[in-house]
C-alpha cells in the first residue's frame, strides 16, 4: 500500500491512506459471533410494522420542503452539502426558528464556538427557547450528549470537523468521515432523530470525503450559487423520499435568505428584448418548470481553433448542437467563435434545450433577434430532426403564465396536445424550419 498512489476503485489520486485495524473487543466478538445472544433485534412482518402518524413535517421554508419532497422525513439523515460561504449554515440555523416552535432542535458546530453562533443568530432575528447550541467535534461526545437531551432535529456543521477518538486518523480524513457518518447514521435510525449534516465539497464540486458518504445518507442536497450574486440554488442529487432533481431559488440578502417562490420571473428578469442572440426555453427540474434565458454570442475567430465556451450548458453536448447546425442547417459555424451561456446559474442538462440553443447561436451568427415572445423546445438529433420532450403540458402552462404568446416545439407526438388559450403551437421538424419560425415575429 505504500506504493499505490491512485484508488484503482473511483480513479482518484491521493485517496488512499494507511488505517492500521485495531483488535475488536471481547464484547464486540460476542456480540458478533453467531447463535442466540440476548437483546439481539428479530426480524418482523412488514404488516406488523408500526408507524406513527406523523411521517413528514415542514421546516418552515417551502423551497426547501419542496426539495425533500413535501418535508422532513422523520429519522432520516440529510446531507447539505455546498461550497465554502455559500449559505448552508444559515439555511439550516434559519429553519430552527420554525421548528423550534413545536420541536426541540440540538445544533452542533465544529466551526464556530456558542459565543459565534449567538451572533449570527441574532443576525438572523433568531429567538427562541426550543434551540440547543453546543460547539463540539468529538463524536463521542456528541452521541452522549445527544441522548440526553432527546431532540426531535439535530444539525451537525460539518462531517469534516468530526472525528471518533477509537479513529486515529484526522478529522476530515476519509475513515474519519465515514465513521462518523456511520455513526450519525445509526443514532438517527435508533432513535427517530432527523438529522442535517453539512458537508463541504471539494475543487471538482462534490462533497469532500468518500464516495460511500452520499449513498449511506438518506438525501444529497446542493447548495450552489456565485458569490458575486444574491440567488442561491437548491437542488436535490439523491431523495429516499421523493424525486430526485428538485430545485429550490433563495436570495441572499442581509438578515438571511429570502424564498423565492417564482424562479422563472427571476431568471428572465433583466432580459433584453430585441437584442440577437438570446432565447427562452422551459426546463424541467424535478417536477418544476422553470423558464431559463440562453445566451449566444458567435464572432469571427483570430485563432487557428474556434473557440467553444459554455457556462451551464454541457460543452461536448454544445459542440455537437453547433456541428449539427452547420451540416444540416447550413450555418458557417466553422470560422467562428462560439460562447453559449445560461443565465442565472441554472445547470441546463436535459435535451428540451436543444432547439433554445441552436436558436441563439443562429440569431447570434446571423445578427437577426429572435422574437421576444417565443419559447423554444425541442432535442435535435444528429440529422437536424426535433424530437418531442416530456411533461409537455407542464411546460407550456407555465409558458403561458409568463405571457409569452407562442412556443415552437416538435411536430412529433404532440398533435393530441391542446394548448391553453392565447398560446399559439408552432409545430417543427427540423432546425431549418424552426430558426425560420423563431426568426418570423408573431403578427
Amino acid at each position: 500500500m505504500k506504493w499505490q498512489g491512485r484508488c484503482p476503485a473511483c480513479g482518484a489520486w491521493n485517496s488512499i491512506e494507511e488505517h492500521v485495524e485495531k483488535a475488536m473487543p471481547a464484547a464486540r466478538k460476542a456480540a458478533a459471533a453467531p447463535g442466540p445472544a440476548a437483546g439481539r433485534r428479530l426480524p418482523k412482518k412488514l404488516q406488523e410494522i408500526e408507524m406513527t402518524d406523523e411521517i413528514r413535517f415542514t421546516t418552515g421554508m417551502g423551497e426547501l420542503d419542496r426539495v425533500l419532497g413535501g418535508g422532513a422525513v422523520v429519522g432520516s439523515l440529510v446531507l447539505v452539502g455546498g461550497a465554502p460561504g455559500i449559505g448552508k449554515s444559515t439555511l439550516l440555523l434559519q429553519i430552527c426558528s420554525d421548528i423550534c416552535r413545536w420541536r426541540k432542535v440540538l445544533y452542533i458546530s465544529g466551526e464556530e464556538s456558542e459565543s459565534q453562533l449567538k451572533l449570527r443568530a441574532r443576525r438572523l432575528r433568531l429567538e427562541t427557547e426550543n434551540l440547543l447550541i453546543l460547539s463540539e467535534t468529538c463524536m463521542d461526545e456528541i452521541s452522549a450528549v445527544t441522548q440526553e437531551t432527546a431532540p426531535d432535529v439535530l444539525i451537525v456543521d460539518s462531517i469534516q470537523t468530526l472525528y471518533l477518538s477509537e479513529n486515529s486518523s484526522s478529522p476530515g480524513s476519509i475513515s474519519q468521515v465515514k465513521d462518523c457518518t456511520m455513526a450519525l447514521m445509526h443514532l438517527c435510525k435508533s432513535s427517530g432523530i432527523t438529522v442535517f449534516v453539512v458537508g463541504h465539497v471539494n475543487k471538482e464540486g462534490a462533497i469532500a470525503g468518500p464516495k460511500v458518504l452520499e449513498h449511506m445518507v438518506d438525501c444529497v442536497l446542493y447548495f450552489e450559487g456565485d458569490r458575486h450574486t444574491s440567488y442561491r440554488l437548491l437542488r436535490a442529487a439523491k431523495n429516499r423520499f421523493g424525486s430526485t432533481n428538485e430545485l429550490g431559488v433563495f436570495s441572499m440578502e442581509e438578515d438571511g435568505l429570502t424564498e423565492v417562490p417564482n424562479p422563472s420571473e427571476m431568471l428572465l428578469s433583466g432580459r433584453p428584448v430585441g437584442a440577437p442572440g438570446t432565447c427562452v426555453t422551459c426546463a424541467m427540474e424535478g417536477t418544476r418548470p422553470v423558464l431559463a434565458e440562453v445566451q449566444a454570442l458567435v464572432a469571427k475567430t483570430s485563432f487557428n481553433v474556434p473557440r467553444r465556451t459554455t457556462d451551464g450548458f454541457d460543452y461536448n453536448r454544445a459542440a455537437l448542437l453547433l456541428a449539427v447546425s452547420e451540416k444540416r442547417g447550413g450555418l458557417n459555424f466553422s470560422a467562428c467563435d462560439a460562447y453559449i451561456n445560461v443565465i442565472g446559474g441554472l445547470m441546463l442538462d436535459e435535451p428540451a434545450a436543444d432547439l433554445a440553443v441552436v436558436a441563439a447561436a443562429a440569431s447570434s451568427l446571423l445578427d437577426k433577434p429572435l422574437d421576444s415572445a417565443t419559447v423554444l423546445l425541442g432535442e435535435v438529433g444528429l440529422t437536424g430532426e426535433v424530437r418531442s420532450v416530456s411533461d409537455l403540458p407542464q411546460r407550456l402552462q407555465e409558458i403561458h403564465r409568463l405571457g409569452f404568446t407562442r412556443c415552437i416545439l416538435p411536430r412529433q407526438n404532440t398533435a393530441k396536445i391542446a394548448p391553453p388559450e392565447g398560446l399559439e403551437l408552432c409545430r417543427v421538424k427540423t432546425i431549418g424550419e424552426a430558426i425560420r419560425q423563431a426568426l418570423q415575429k408573431k403578427q
